[in-house]
Order: structure tokens, then sequence, then C-alpha cells
């Protein structure tokens, strides 16, 4: 029971309806309140004013000399209880309704405050009245005139309190249920995202959640969720791809250092042979190690905490590592800054510069421009399709090691690219290569 109260209680559906019906409740009471203070206000100052008249007219006739039945008539039915008393508390005359009373000597007006309302209570019936006492002259010996009428009930009583009791129940009740079917459509599409997210696993990464239709917050939400699903599942192929590639390029030197071991082995003539190849392939899986822990660093770049960078000086670092294997024509703007790791920018635009002179046919085209806030790099070469875009291509920049080949070049580019807020895109041509790296300037 503990444990369902608990899940019941972490219910959005649940806090939602509980909220509404908390809130329903707090503004039907206060609205409540001032119902029965507005009702009873309204009575009181409408027997008040009843009151007032009758004994004005009273106290008018009075002081003009009109003399007064023994019993009094009102004018207004409300205003029932009605008593002419002289000096030393004797009634003079009453109306019906107050003939069987005592005198009423409280309030008794004094010559600054001539008209006093009051109230009180009969003690049969538990009537309460409510109404004016009037002085009819200033004077100390003078009469006093009494005009009340009954207050309702359901005011003195519970009834009206009852009564509002259960209104606000009720209309409590039908807000809450209304809440809780109203948070119940809303949240019925979560719901449905739920359960299609939890149907999705790696081995199917093709599925999406259904996107309600409008334009509201659920159904950004699920236009989000597939975007990030759209994400996850290109990051799994390329790391699915990358593990192939990666084993495929460390299948060959191992499988050569074997060879050259075995070799050796059986021909003790082909040692010294079988360790300088060895050596090779040791070298290319070094490199292999060396391009998987750089692809790692690249995971961990926070862009924020980098230094700015002068585009240009890169560039012409990266070309003077790269072999000029062709003729380059270089435009670079000045005054072009990013934000980012001068190492690994270095390595990506070295691995372009490298990959399209290594098979350009006539020359190399390097062009860094800006456009609409990006740094963008532009390396074009007339060089063979198939070799340039393979991802594997790498130029080792190790002073005296330019002929080891092996490594991950395009992946790098593309992860740092990536890891930088930017992009990196290649373009196929009849006449070549594109590559464009766009960047954002922080200049």
């Amino acid at each position: 029971m503990k444990s369902f109260s608990w899940q019941w209680a972490r219910s959005i559906h649940a806090r939602l309806a509980l909220v509404a019906v908390g809130l329903a409740l707090l503004i039907l009471t206060l609205v409540s309140i001032g119902e029965i203070y507005m009702i009873h206000r309204l009575i009181t100052d409408d027997l008040l004013t009843a009151s007032r008249q009758i004994a004005s007219r009273i106290t008018s006739d009075i002081r003009a000399g009109i003399p007064q039945k023994p019993v009094l008539v009102s004018e207004d039915a409300h205003v029932d209880f009605i008593q002419i008393v002289a000096p030393g508390g004797r009634v003079i005359a009453s109306s019906n309704h107050a003939r069987d009373l005592p005198a009423l000597t409280s309030p008794e007006p004094d010559p600054r405050h001539p008209v006093v309302s009051f109230s009180f209570c009969l003690p049969q019936g538990w009537k309460c009245m409510q109404g004016v006492a009037v002085r009819v002259t200033p004077q100390a010996n003078t009469e006093i005139v009494y005009a009340a009428g009954e207050i309702p009930g359901y005011l003195t009583g519970s009834g009206l309190i009852l009564a509002v009791v259960a209104q606000v129940s009720l209309l409590t009740v039908l807000i809450g249920w209304i809440s809780w079917r109203i948070v119940a459509q809303t949240l019925r599409p979560v719901e449905a995202i739920q359960a299609e997210l939890a149907a999705i696993t790696v081995k199917d990464l093709s599925r999406r959640v259904s996107r309600p239709c409008g334009s509201d917050e659920i159904a950004r939400l699920a236009e989000t969720a597939n975007h990030t699903l759209d994400r996850m599942e290109r990051a799994i192929r390329r790391q699915r791809a990358f593990a192939a590639d990666a084993a495929h390029e460390l299948r060959t030197p191992i499988a050569g250092i074997r060879a050259q071991l075995e070799s050796g082995r059986l021909y003790a003539e082909d040692m010294p042979e079988a360790i300088d190849s060895a050596l090779r392939d040791t070298d290319r899986l070094e490199a292999i190690l060396t391009d998987l822990m750089f692809l790692a660093g690249i995971e961990s770049l926070d862009i924020h905490a980098c230094e700015r960078l002068d585009v240009a000086a890169v560039v012409r670092r990266c070309l003077a590592l790269c072999p000029e294997r062709a003729p380059r024509r270089v435009h670079l703007a000045a005054g072009v800054l990013v934000r980012g790791a001068e190492d690994q920018l270095t390595q990506a635009i070295t691995v372009l510069i490298d990959n399209v002179g290594r098979y350009a046919a006539r020359e190399v085209v390097v062009d860094l421009t800006r456009d609409n806030g990006h740094a963008v790099l532009v390396v074009t070469s007339d060089g063979d399709e198939e070799h340039v875009v393979t991802p594997i291509t790498r130029l080792d920049t190790t002073p005296g090691r330019e002929q080891r080949s092996a490594g991950f070049g395009l992946v790098i580019a593309r992860e740092v690219a990536e890891a930088h807020a930017g992009t990196l895109v290649t373009t196929c041509s009849p006449t070549g290569i594109t590559f464009i790296l766009r960047l954002p300037r922080a200049d």
C-alpha cells in the first residue's frame, strides 16, 4: 500500500490533478466566504435602511405633535418590531410583534449621535433582529424609537454555511474529475512516446516515435526525441564502421608480423629482413593506436574553454607539414579566428591537404574565406575520387616516416569538425574532389 501511494504521488497525472483540486478548493473557499459576507451585508443593510426610514417617519410625527396609536403598523413587512420607549423605560406604543416584549433600553442614542444601529436576539425561537434606535429630540427626557426587522434564519444559523460547503464540495469534485480527464488526455501522447522509446533497441534504431499533431510542447518533445534517435543511429553506424575499419587495419600488420616471425623461425638467414618488416608493421600498429587515442581525446574537448586561433596561421603550418606533390594555389583571408584546440585542427587540416595532394593530377587549391559567421576552408584537387575519399588514408607527419599511410585520416577530420561545432562536407565531381570545412568564427 505504501509503495502504491508513493508511485501514485510520483505520477505527473496525479500531481497535476491534485494541484488543480487544491487551487479550485482554495479559490472556491475564498469566493464562498466573500459570497456569505456579501449576502449578509446586503440583507442587513436593507433591514437597516428600512428600519431607519420607519423610525425617522415616527420621530418626525412625534416632533410634529401627531399622536401615535398604541399599536403601530409598519409600512414594510420586514420591519415588524417597533417600540416607542419613554424616559424611564415605559413603552408608549409598539407593533404587534413587539407587544409582549419588554421595553428596549439599550442602545440609547445620545444627542450627538441621535441614530444608532443595533442587533439583538430574542430568547424564544432563536430569532435575531437588526435595526436602529432614533432619538426624537436632543433633550434629556425624550422618547426613543426602536425599529428592527428579523434577520433570516439561514444567516444566523448553519443553513447558509452548509449550503455553501455542499456547493464548494460538489464543484471541487467536478473540477477534480474534469482535471483528471484533461490531464489524462494531455499526457496520453507522452505515454505513447514512452512506450515507443522503450521498444527501440540497439538492434533496430530505425524506428521513430509518433509525432502528435500540432506544435505544442509534446509535439516538440517527440520531434526532439526523433532527432536524438537520428544522431544516435548515425553515431552507432559510424562506430560500427569505425570498428570494422579498425579491425581491418589492425589485422594487416598483425598478420604481417606473424608471417615474418614464422619465416624467421624457419629460415634463420631471413631473420634480419623479417625483423625490419616486423618493425615496419609495428610502426603501423603504433600509428593506428595513436589515432585511436587521438579520437578518444576529441570526444572530451570543451570548445568553450579553448583559445582563439588564427585559421590562416594553422593552414600555413599544415601546408609546411605536407609534401608538395602538386602545384598549390593558396588564398587565405586574414584575421579569421575560431575557438578550438590547435593540435586537433592542425591534424584535421593536414589530413585534408595531404589527401587531395597525394592524388592530385595538376594542382591543389586551398581557399579560406568568411561566410555568415563561419570560417570556410575549401580544399580542392583534380585527384582520383576512389583514393581521396577513403576514410583511412592518412599522412604521418612524423619526420622520417613519410612512407607510412595507415590511419583514420578522414574519420579524425570529421570528428574534429563536429567537436568544434562545425561540419566537414565532401563533394565529388568529374573534375575532382572538394573538402569544405566550416567552423564557427570567434572574431
